[in-house]
This record gives C-alpha cells, structure tokens and sequence, in this order.
C-alpha cells in the first residue's frame, strides 16, 4: 500500500502508455499541483475556453476549478477565497473566526473534489491507473466519493462511490445523476460513522484487479493537496483579514478529521504563522478524546479509527461537538425564524446571515469547535480562528426536515430559534476539549495501529515511521516530482499544461 501513495516513478510503463492514449482520444489535461495552489499559473487559453463552461458539467476543463480561488458564480478567479468573518453578535466571543466556503468548488459545491484530484492523478502519472479498463474506487462518507464519481466521469473512466446508506438523500440523488452504472453505487451499513464497514466493502472489491481503491484516509495526495492548496489559501484569508485588522494573530486553525485532509493545511499555517492546530470530532464517538465508539450524524467526519494521513503528532487540541448541535443549528441557520432571530434580536449583519447557507453539518460542527477553542485559549479580539466550510446546507436539506419531525414537532418559532441560539452557541463551554501533551499525542497516534496493522496490512516500520516530522516534512518532494510527472503526460498525450 505504501509504494502506490508514495510513488514518484512510473511504476508499470505498459500501464502508463495505455493511459496516456486514453488522454490523448479524451483530448484530456491535468491541472499540475502548483496550479490549483494558484490558477494564474493556468495558461492563458485554458482560462479563456473555460469561461464558456458551466461549473457542474462533465467538462475536463473543470478539473483547472478544483481550488479555493473561484468566485459565488464559481466562474470568475477572486484576488482572496471567498470566505466570511463570523462576528461576535454570532459567535458569543470576541475573537473573530474566519471561515473559508467550501461550496466554492465545481461540481460537487465542495472542497472534496480536490482530494479526489489529488489522490488519482499521482497514480495516473506514475502507471498504477489505466483509465480505459479500470474503475476508481472511492471510499467516502458522501462528498469525497462524489467528486471522485465526477473526476471519474471528467476522465472517461468508471467510478465507484462507497458510502453509508444512512447518508443524506441529497448525495445519492446526485450520485445517480453522474454514475456510469446504479451497481457503482455501493451502499454499506451504517452511518456516518461506520468507516470500517466501507473498509470492509472495498477489501472485497480490490479482489478484483479491475478494481483501484483509491482511501482517502490513506492516501498520502490527500494530505499534500491541503497541506499546499488549502494552506495556501487559509494564509491569504488570514493575511487578508490582518490587512483590514493590523496587529490581528493567528491563533488557531480548526479542523474536523474526517480523512485528515483538510487538518493539513495547519501544518502550513503553524510553520508560517504559529497556529495551534485543533482536530475536532463529534461528541457521541469521541475517539481521539477516549479511545471511543458510537454513532452520530456529523456528516463528513467518519470516526471510530484514526487516519493514516493524520499528523497527530503535530496536533496541539482535540475537541468534540455534539451532532444535536449541528442539527439543530442546521435548523436555526436555514429557516425564516432562526435568521430572523439572528439579524433582529442579535444583531447580526444580514450579509453574515446569508452566508450561513454555506455551512453544513460538518462546517457547522468546525464553528462550534472554534469557539469552544476561543474559549478555553482566552482568545480576545486580536486572536483570529481560520477554519473550513466543507460544503454547503443544500446537501442537508433532508436531515433538516428530519430534524424539524423529531426535535421540533410543534413548529420552528421564534422562542425556539432562541432557545436553540443560547443552548448551541452562547451555552458552549470548553468541556469535551483537550490541549495534548505528548504522551496524549502518543495515545492517539497508538490508536492507529489496530485500523492501520492489523486489520489493513501495514508494515509496522511503515506505521512507526509518520511519528517523525521528519517523515511529513520529506513528504513534500512528492509535490513537484508528481508535478513533473503530470507536464511530461501532459506532452505525451500531446497537450500541454
């Protein structure tokens, strides 16, 4: 397993020519690494033939908007990511908290295409893909198998979504549209949760060698895209919002684990700027807080097990949100009566409202994280927070309408939205929340070795070895090898980049 996420050379030549013909019929270019990190280094015709192409179509030219720099209309390049200040009015706490909006992104209205990218095309480049007679296996609770299905379909080959069925309806509606085949969509037992039965579906499928798994969790793409792409644009936000506030610090950058992606990009913020780095997950499985188990509805943060790609050897805080939080303030953030709470008896903008409409489950849950962070750090106005929006409420509506039957039978009113307000935001404490030692750090880190050894077939030395810096920092020579690799397919396939 570590050979095909670490690989820089080609590893099958009779693999790699076969893909490249099949780039060269699709008439197909891939974006470099260097490029999503900044699209003013795509070349000048690529940008212009894109402007005439809708965001969410199956168009190959897409792939050069998978990155943090696409306006509201995801059609137009803005000098900052689009992102939004969250205000005391909202937040109950002085420092601000800067969200970066996640439904910026083509095709799927989340950030998870870009793992999706990132995690295919080094194997392409390298020959551990052939396009024309494999499938692309995508592991995922919703979005990242959802832009994997898309950049499957972008690349003419066949993409295989695996995900609870407990998910929201939204994200198998729109798998449905983009499969090639119903069969590809691969429903396991379960919830949000329940990562080890998607493991469990994926062992069987790679059975078959017409099968690549391509585990977010594990692949090392994942993490090395976030760490330059996403880290990249959270030190613009950050450095945007010091422009307008002089003497503002970086604090914190707060993440939700998921697949230990995302969580990256602090690894750049802290050697840039000296931020703490806060993994968050969700109260009701607690598994870095107390080794624990158990299920709840945060979608986007599959648990029960640490990622292979998490430096939790460079994390400074854990901190757990419960899923009745972000139910509910999913309610409160998307109906009449909870926005109207909002700007007439808080005082919040209506532009900061509005935003709200980017927020999901996942988003919501790394807001509350944030504050419970401000909280116990003491962070005063000075202080700012960076964290990520995911994806946006419109993947979400079902859960709420789910959330409206169960918690708020009688209706969603004013006395609610209020109540709702001061329970979630104004009551968070900084309980279920832990500033890690080393030994906590070791703890966690120890965790992995029952997903990662023993039941994937990790070699003990390969595991041992990401307890070093030295291993995440040596990593980052994959960036500009696969880079080169991607411009020498680019030629071959008689494209350039």
């Amino acid at each position: 397993m570590e050979t095909a996420m670490l690989e820089r050379e080609i590893v099958d030549r009779g693999v790699y020519e076969r893909a490249v013909r099949h780039f060269r019929a699709a008439r197909v270019v891939l974006p470099t690494f260097a490029q999503l990190a900044d699209p003013a280094l795509v070349p000048r015709e690529a940008r212009e033939r894109l402007a005439g192409v809708d965001p969410d179509a199956a168009h190959a030219l897409n792939m050069f908007r998978v990155h943090w720099r696409n306006d509201a209309s995801r059609r137009e390049l803005v000098a900052t990511p689009e992102h939004v200040v969250l205000p005391p009015a909202l937040t109950g706490i002085e420092a601000p908290i800067l969200v970066a909006l996640g439904n910026r992104f083509p095709l799927i209205r989340a950030h998870k295409v870009l793992a999706a990218y990132a995690c295919l095309a080094p194997r392409l480049v390298t020959g551990q893909f052939d396009p024309a007679v494999q499938r692309a296996v995508w592991p995922s609770t919703g979005n990242y198998c959802r832009g994997g299905v898309a950049i499957s379909r972008i690349l003419e080959c066949r993409g295989v979504a695996v995900l609870p069925a407990g998910m929201s309806a939204e994200r198998f509606e729109w798998l449905e549209r983009w499969v090639a085949d119903p069969k590809d969509i691969v429903r396991t037992p379960g919830t949000e949760s329940n990562v080890k039965e998607i493991y469990d579906a994926c062992a069987v499928l790679a059975r078959d060698p017409a099968n690549v798994v391509l585990n977010q969790f594990s692949e090392f793409g994942n993490h090395l895209a976030h760490l330059l792409c996403t880290g990249r644009a959270m030190e613009a936000i950050f450095e945007a919002a010091r422009a307008r506030r002089p003497g503002l610090k970086l604090a914190a950058f707060v993440s939700a684990t998921g697949s230990a992606g995302t969580i990256a990009a602090g690894d750049h913020l802290k050697e840039r700027l000296g931020a703490r780095i806060v993994a968050a997950e969700a109260l009701e499985c607690p598994t870095m807080l107390e080794n624990g188990f158990g299920e709840h509805n945060i979608q986007g943060i599959g648990d029960k097990h640490i990622p292979y790609i998490h430096n939790v050897m460079n994390t400074d805080v854990v901190t757990a949100v419960s899923d009745r939080t972000t139910d509910e303030l999913n309610v409160l953030f998307n109906t009449e009566a909870g926005r109207a709470h909002l700007v007439a008896r808080r005082g919040v903008p209506e532009g900061v409202v509005a935003a709200l409409a980017s927020f999901g489950l996942s988003s919501i849950c790394n807001v509350i994280a944030a504050v419970k962070t401000a909280k116990r750090l003491r962070l005063g106005p000075e202080d700012a927070v960076l964290t990520v929006a995911t994806d946006g409420a419109e993947l979400y509506g079902s859960e709420r309408a789910k959330t409206l039957e169960k918690r708020f039978p009688r209706g969603f009113g004013a006395a609610e939205a209020a109540a709702v307000f001061a329970r979630h935001v104004l009551e968070a404490s900084d309980d279920h929340l832990l500033e890690l030692s080393e030994s906590d750090r070791r703890r966690i880190f120890n965790l992995g070795y029952f997903t990662w050894v023993e039941q994937q077939g990790v070699a003990v030395a390969d595991f041992e070895a990401r307890r070093s810096q030295d291993f995440w920092r040596k990593l980052r020579e994959l960036i500009p090898a696969w880079d080169r690799r991607i411009e020498e397919f680019n030629r071959r396939a008689g494209a350039a980049s």
